[in-house]
């Protein structure tokens, strides 16, 4: 079982220095990554001219563009709501850009008061998430959103 609270300690030190947004995202897929068991994909796609783009990950290569709305990451975005899907076959207009994948969890980032992006998470298993996962990942995009603020803040 994974521990999240020591998990966020451990994102929010590794990136409590950093004035960069992509090296922010690419250190916390990467802690994902190593951190949970039975994933496939880590990563995060971002808000992009109405529309996710691809961003840093961990895992196979993915899908570059998802439309608004469009498969969980975009329903995830669209409804501002984490998407928890025991089984991304029954998911209505699900996107496969990994035909392993079984299960997903997509996290909402917002920064400067709007939606950034999305924190996705893939599984082979069916059924991978549950609460405990929603609750951990969504108190790990706090810290990368506290962050992704705090840099914003400054650029301004």
């Amino acid at each position: 079982m994974t521990d999240y609270d020591l998990l966020a300690k451990q994102l929010e030190a590794l990136i409590s220095d950093t004035g960069w947004e992509i090296s922010i995202l690419a250190n916390a897929s990467a802690l994902i990554w190593d951190a949970l068991d039975n994933i496939n994909w880590a990563g995060f796609y971002l808000m992009r001219n109405g529309s996710l783009e691809l961003g840093p990950f961990q895992g196979k290569v993915a899908c570059v563009t998802i439309g608004a709305g469009k498969g969980v990451c975009g329903a995830a975005a669209v409804q501002d709501r984490t998407q928890l899907v025991p089984d991304v076959h029954s998911f209505p207009g699900h996107i496969a850009c990994d035909s392993a994948s079984n299960s997903e969890i997509v996290i909402p980032l917002h920064a400067a008061g709007k939606i950034y992006g999305v924190l996705d998470i893939d599984s082979p298993l069916f059924s991978r998430f549950d609460e405990t996962d929603r609750d951990g990942l969504e108190t790990l995009a706090e810290v990368i959103e506290k962050r992704l603020d705090a840099i914003l803040q400054d650029q301004a």
